[in-house]
């Protein structure tokens, strides 16, 4: 049985997502699958590991394509190639050219959505700010840390200033003090109307969303904010509220 879960408001909706099916071969990755999502706010998707929050990421962007039901990005059917403009996206995966320094691989990204001269240069000084890295601009990818590679990997996704901006487990292997500063500017963007949905399973980062959606075996058993959350399961924590909503998932 599908779960839908609408957001009230007049805010325009970027993403919609209508009864979203996804299989690899006998087994079911994504079960029925609706979600809205409002300009300017930052959605997470918090889950396990093998829930499906990756699948639905990519499918969000297009990189893979449901077998059943609907996507619609700034109104727009997914996938779509002009769609990529107007997001931002940071994988698990660390998609990097090793042998190219970190402005190199600025430079090359920042080309693709139609950056150049001083509005490159700008935007670059702008986002490796943002991750602590413009020291190490000059530097090969090759020599950098997992770390810096995760960090490197997110200022690329704002390179662009995208309208939407999608993060596969964006704080990975960033260590506390540079994870704090990367969600207070990823909710300074978020009071300036981008919209953001991350997916995570660190609980602390899930109570700083405007709303959670629980994902447990393909499903999205619930979406609210984190203290909505925390009333209707009657928990005092999201961990606590994730395995109260989720436990009858796939049942």
């Amino acid at each position: 049985m599908a779960t839908s879960v609408k957001v009230s408001g007049a805010s325009e909706t970027v993403l919609a997502i209508d009864s979203v099916t996804r299989a690899f071969g006998s087994r079911t990755i994504l079960n029925g699958i609706s979600l809205d999502v409002r300009k300017g706010e930052l959605l997470g998707l918090l889950g396990p590991s093998g829930s499906g929050k990756t699948t639905l990421i990519k499918l969000i962007t297009g990189i893979d394509r449901a077998d059943r039901g609907d996507i619609r990005l700034f109104g727009e059917r997914m996938p779509k190639l002009a769609m990529l403009n107007r997001i931002g996206y940071m994988a698990q995966s660390d998609a990097l050219y090793n042998e190219l320094s970190a402005k190199q691989n600025l430079q090359f990204f920042g080309k693709l959505y139609d950056l150049n001269g001083a509005r490159l240069e700008s935007r670059i000084q702008a986002a490796m700010s943002m991750v602590d890295l413009l020291n190490h601009l000059d530097k090969p990818v090759a020599a950098y840390s997992g770390g810096m590679k995760r960090r490197l990997s997110l200022a690329i996704a704002l390179l662009h200033e995208p309208e939407l901006l999608i993060l596969d487990e964006p704080t990975v292997g960033i260590d506390p003090v540079l994870r704090l500063a990367i969600w207070q500017e990823l909710l300074a963007m978020r009071d300036k109307g981008t919209t953001i949905i991350l997916t995570t399973h660190v609980m602390d980062e899930a109570d700083r969303c405007d709303r959670i959606g629980l994902i447990r075996e393909g499903r999205l058993t619930a979406v609210d904010t984190p203290e909505a959350l925390k009333r209707m399961s009657g928990k005092a924590t999201i961990e606590e509220a994730f395995i109260a909503l989720g436990g009858g998932a796939g049942q």
